[in-house]
């Protein structure tokens, strides 16, 4: 069914000076100057193709035509506030949905949604694996990470890392190359080819050889003695972000998630 197209400004003006019977007490509600309360009443009576307002030797009064729309349309504005109220109750939820790469997930995210959710233990996250393409058109998705260069056209904050690291199994391993797709000279040959950087960490902690892989996918192994770097971390042009687009950024409860994982 066609909508009929609603001049809201000018209802919303008709309700306030209804209200007051003031043109004048209306534009110090709305913020407006008086006569731009009077043209919008104007143009609104023009567009209704009714009077709305007499002035009398008692000043401003509705006309029947005016009483007799003023009920529905309060009520219609209480409707608006239930529909705005409906619209943001998402903002306070306490479910996030996040899409990350896999191996980010596992060795990253996680542990440090687990110490959030400590702190507050009504959160509940889902999470989804997005190794490639992230589409917030298609998944109900809060937040979510990629590797790139930048946010990828949406709102973003990147997660500060060290750079690229190389790894290899504590007490030395296979002399080699383990590769994973996107990784520091991908083409070269290699022993071992898996499928992500966090595959890449695993197979050099077993031993099969040395990996360059985020060091802050790394970094839990490191500590732990799991596997050992050779030398120092290098900046690289690619790197984590959290992102999402700007109705999802601007949400409190995904400031809050930003604001947690980024420090």
């Amino acid at each position: 069914m066609k909508r009929t197209h609603l001049p809201l400004n000018g209802l919303r003006v008709l309700d306030a000076a209804a209200r007051h019977l003031s043109f004048t007490r209306a534009a110090d509600e709305l913020a407006v100057t008086p006569a731009a309360v009077g043209q919008q009443i104007r143009a609104l009576e023009d567009t209704l193709g009714v009077v709305l307002f007499r002035r009398t030797t008692k000043g401003l009064e509705l006309t029947p035509e005016g009483e007799a729309g003023l009920a529905p349309l309060r009520h219609g504005f209480l409707q608006f506030e239930e529909a705005v109220r409906a619209m943001q109750a998402g903002q306070t939820s306490k479910s996030l949905t996040i899409a990350a790469p896999r191996d980010l997930t596992e060795k990253w995210l996680m542990p440090r949604l687990a110490d959030i959710a400590r702190a507050d233990g009504e959160l509940r996250f889902v999470l989804i694996s997005a190794d490639e393409t992230i589409d917030f058109t298609e998944a109900n998705l809060d937040l979510a990470i990629r590797w790139g260069d930048g946010p990828g056209g949406h709102e973003g904050e990147a997660i500060a890392s060290a750079g690229m690291v190389t790894v290899e199994r504590a007490g030395g391993g296979v002399d080699t190359r383990i590769a994973w797709p996107g990784c520091i000279d991908d083409e070269s040959p290699s022993l071992v080819r898996v499928g992500d950087a966090g595959l890449a960490l695993d197979a050099a902690a077993q031993g099969l050889g040395r990996a360059t892989v985020p060091e802050l996918l790394a970094a839990t192994d490191l500590a732990s003695g799991r596997v050992v770097a050779l030398g120092e971390a290098k900046a690289y042009r690619l790197g984590y972000w959290l992102v999402a687009p700007t109705p999802q950024w601007r949400q409190k409860k995904v400031k809050t998630l930003v604001a947690a994982l980024t420090t």
